[in-house]
């Protein structure tokens, strides 16, 4: 499937999205949809804006994640439009007007300003507009984010067109390489900010470019789940580094964890056996299957970890049955992956919406659907050492059954995430990490 580029699957990609549109709109009682693929926004009382980043419901249509006030314009049975926001400018320097693989889908039409936009796009019909909130409630669209049309096409976007995961794939290579030059620097001696300096060198991005801010953490900090801090300076002894980060390709996101000991052998086999825990859940994926019941077979497995480990002194089952596996695994199983790291629809009942349930004391799952051929999500199961968490459970029933010496240990090496991307087939997942991990240098 991914031997090939995605400019030869970009067109199928397309007329896919805009049949799916067209039934969107047929039954929510829209003519025509324009999107929006965002504006800047301004810093208060300043004149800079924070950095871009284009909806994700208009890259699903045109891979522009650079260039803000451009819109795309789909009636059924039309050409789609693209408005590229092209002004004549002498602060910034206006992005070229795109020539690529898939510009040759649309009628691409520069536009010097909103107005000039506004006048461009057809008119006619109930015309729905998916966007920013402000600024064009006088546009003369029949809705702005109407909820039903929303949900309809965000339902539909959990299942990936061959051009998607075409794209997904390159941006798990593109993390994987980042990944690489990120294990070399932390095993060089570098610091939290010298690793993420690394990753980035090495596929030519800055920051802002990345679907997200890395998550660097050294030693303790591996136990802060969306660790934030970057230190300049390395810490005085070098335990282990978690670094949750990903790359994008044509809009398309990669999100990719792992975990490494510095020296320390414990902690060493206690990564390896998070690693056999998380390759057997990936095993367990395939159409059909519950993500709720893998996320309680993840605490199952991270229980028996735990067990085996002499951090807790009772078995699996009574360990998830008590929540104490809890402790340790606070956060979801995984989600859904594509133009946004965190996607949407995975939550959603069905094209009408409703929401699928939680488990009980799982308040955190980010999906609870049913898999399907063409869903990409994340595996990512945890096993951390976090101060706030312990101190409940010492405090509480939890707290005769767990060897808190064995928990002394552990602590100043943070905690341990795996995180790979995979594919959903019929039969089982297509591994987009691993596979680009051993073909990536």
């Amino acid at each position: 499937m991914h031997n090939l580029v995605p400019a030869e699957l970009y067109s199928d990609h397309l007329a896919e999205i805009a049949d799916r549109t067209a039934q969107a709109l047929a039954a929510t009682g829209y003519d025509a949809l324009v999107l929006h693929s965002g504006s800047l926004r301004m810093v208060d009382f300043d004149d800079y804006p924070y950095p871009f980043k284009a909806h994700a419901a208009f890259k699903l249509w045109a891979p522009l994640t650079d260039t803000p006030d451009c819109f795309v314009g789909y009636r059924p049975g039309e050409r789609p439009q693209l408005l590229f926001n092209h002004p004549d400018d002498y602060w910034h320097k206006a992005t070229p007007l795109p020539a690529s693989y898939w510009t040759d889908g649309f009628d691409l039409q520069a536009v010097s300003s909103l107005d000039a936009a506004r006048k461009a796009l057809r008119h006619g019909g109930r015309v729905a507009f998916i966007g920013d909130e402000r600024g064009f409630a006088d546009w003369g669209f029949a809705a702005v984010n109407p909820a039903a049309l929303v949900t309809r096409l965000d339902h539909a976007r959990a299942r990936k067109t061959s051009y998607e995961l075409a794209c997904l794939a390159q941006a798990n290579v593109l993390g994987a390489r980042a990944h690489r030059a990120a294990e070399q620097a932390f095993r060089a001696g570098a610091s939290e900010y010298g690793i993420a300096n690394a990753f980035m060198q090495s596929i030519s991005v800055r920051e802002q470019e990345l679907p997200y801010n890395p998550i660097v953490a050294l030693n303790a900090g591996g136990a802060v789940l969306h660790y934030q801090v970057l230190e300049r300076s390395p810490p005085p002894e070098r335990l282990s580094l978690l670094i949750d980060a990903g790359a994008v390709h044509a809009g398309y996101a990669s999100d990719i964890t792992r975990t490494y000991s510095y020296a320390d052998a414990d902690f060493a086999a206690l990564v390896a056996r998070m690693d056999e825990a998380q390759l057997a859940l990936c095993a367990g994926v395939k159409a059909g299957v519950d993500w709720r019941d893998l996320h309680l077979t993840a605490h199952r497995l991270i229980a028996e970890v735990l067990h085996d480990a002499g951090i807790i002194t009772v078995d699996a089952e009574v360990a998830v049955e008590t929540g104490l596996s809890a402790v340790f695994l606070p956060h979801g199983l995984g989600h859904l992956l594509g133009l946004q790291v965190h996607d949407v629809g995975g939550t959603l009942a069905s094209p009408e919406g409703g929401v699928i349930p939680r488990p009980e004391g799982h308040p955190y799952l980010r999906l609870t659907r049913v898999l399907e051929p063409g869903f990409v999500v994340t595996m990512e199961p945890g096993l951390y050492f976090i101060d706030s968490l312990l101190a409940r459970a010492r405090a509480g029933a939890h707290g005769r059954h767990i060897d808190w010496a064995r928990v002394a240990q552990f602590a100043p090496f943070g905690g341990i995430r795996i995180e790979d991307n995979l594919a959903v087939t019929a039969a089982g997942c297509e591994n987009l990490t691993r596979e680009a991990f051993r073909t990536s240098s």
